[in-house]
């Protein structure tokens, strides 16, 4: 079989498995993460109401500044320390953390640990 279209099939059954078992509330909100090669994407959803409450990625003018490539570890560890700080600001300690279709694995726990040691409870 085509290894790109397994490897596609594979992602999308782990996307559904992970958010069957998740949802934001109010109280609790998900912190949802998305990698592209170039970029790391962190935002903190309220699902009950649709709103995103914050968030952060290497692709913002205030972030690009203090990493110089937005694919790697510390990249990822400065986006879940500055999610953590915004999520803080917004009045949010604990989260549960929505990992999509990514293995828990480099770019994606760099940013979680970074995001525990800034202060989210997960």
């Amino acid at each position: 079989m085509d290894h790109a279209r397994t490897n596609l099939r594979q992602r999308t059954r782990r996307r559904f498995r992970v958010r069957k078992r998740l949802s934001g509330t109010a109280e609790r909100p998900r912190l949802t993460v998305f990698r592209s090669h170039k970029h790391i994407y962190a935002q903190v959803v309220d699902d009950v109401t649709g709103r995103t409450l914050a968030s952060a990625s290497t692709a913002d003018k205030a972030l690009r500044e203090q990493v110089e490539f937005g694919g790697n570890r510390t990249a990822a560890e400065a986006i879940g320390k500055a999610v953590a700080e915004r999520a803080q600001a917004a009045g949010v300690k604990k989260v549960c953390f929505d990992r999509g279709n990514f293995r828990y694995h480099g770019r994606v726990a760099a940013l979680a640990e970074a995001a525990r040691a800034a202060g989210l409870e997960f």
